[in-house]
């Protein structure tokens, strides 16, 4: 009763949140969780340099769990009601878990720059996640104009990568599809509770496997501390595990899901921008024309009604 009595109450205050009810302070939260997760590849090619991928996944997790965990204490935010835990578990896997796991594995031998294209097929596969859990119906303008975000991306992925698939491209086509679901099933229980409590109970859900996974990794892999890697392992924890996804929830819980999928088209771009400005990549002459490409499609996706 207490939990059902509380989710009663948590969908009260989602309702009343400025954000569910101001469109564009939605797409503003939804924008910057793009921002920051622009960020995530850079960053974690920076932790890569002194942690094991196992060891920085596990403990990112961890670390964005304890933060986490500490917010729901400190409110004494109440458990969520029981029919939305398998909803949460969803999150866990695809976003706590598979995204980073299998993003990390392929950086391991892709540039950030290439990963960055690929995921750029991210909003495309949300949205059609989203068609299919939600029962969302985009107007044939909005599918128009995702698919030709997508065929840029693509165009310019394959342009990247000389026609070849590798081993880091079935990573991040499979990290493609579990974000696409925790993203979806994230945006829909953030229209019954903050988009924060969202992120927040999957990252405590996932404690009992991430922390001897953590323990485990650290024993095996090398660990060699340094600026670098302290930093891009803070990052990927608080900014792109928690803080980013925090606002990424509210706002797709206020504009919709499709359409704060495609505001994702331009996560690539800026990756690319970061990579220069933090790995020193050499950015290509096709950046700016797929650049002007996805910008129109996200024009015409954020002006088209589903």
């Amino acid at each position: 009763m207490r939990a059902q009595s509380s989710a009663t109450t948590t969908s009260r205050i989602a309702v009343a949140t400025p954000g569910a009810e101001r469109p564009g302070f939605g797409t503003l939260q939804a924008a910057l969780g793009v921002v920051a997760f622009s960020l995530t590849f850079p960053a974690t090619a920076w932790g890569l340099e002194g942690f094991g991928p196992w060891s920085l996944v596990a403990v990112r997790s961890v670390l964005a769990a304890v933060i986490a965990g500490g917010c729901l204490l400190a409110l004494r935010v109440p458990l969520p009601a029981r029919r939305h835990w398998a909803g949460l578990a969803v999150v866990g896997a695809g976003v706590v878990l598979g995204f980073p796991l299998l993003t990390t594995l392929a950086l391991e031998t892709s540039t950030t720059a290439h990963a960055a294209v690929v995921v750029g097929l991210l909003p495309l596969t949300t949205a059609l996640f989203s068609a299919l859990r939600v029962g969302t119906r985009p107007s044939r303008t909005f599918w128009a104009a995702a698919l030709a975000g997508a065929a840029s991306v693509l165009a310019f992925t394959v342009q990247q990568s000389g026609g070849a698939l590798t081993t880091a491209d079935l990573y991040l086509f499979a990290a493609l599809l579990v974000c696409a679901a925790g993203y979806t099933e994230g945006g829909r229980l953030a229209r019954v509770m903050p988009g924060w409590q969202v992120i927040g109970w999957a990252l405590v859900l996932c404690l009992p496997l991430t922390v001897p996974v953590a323990a485990f990794a650290l024993a095996h892999e090398p660990v060699h501390l340094t600026a670098h890697s302290v930093a891009g392992l803070l990052w990927v924890a608080a900014g792109s595990q928690f803080v980013g996804l925090v606002v990424w929830y509210r706002g797709m819980a206020a504009i919709g899901i499709p359409k704060a999928s495609q505001l994702q088209l331009a996560q690539p771009l800026l990756t690319l921008v970061w990579s220069v400005l933090l790995l020193g990549e050499r950015l290509t002459v096709a950046a700016p024309l797929t650049a002007a490409a996805v910008l129109v499609c996200i024009a015409v996706t954020q002006r088209s009604r589903g």
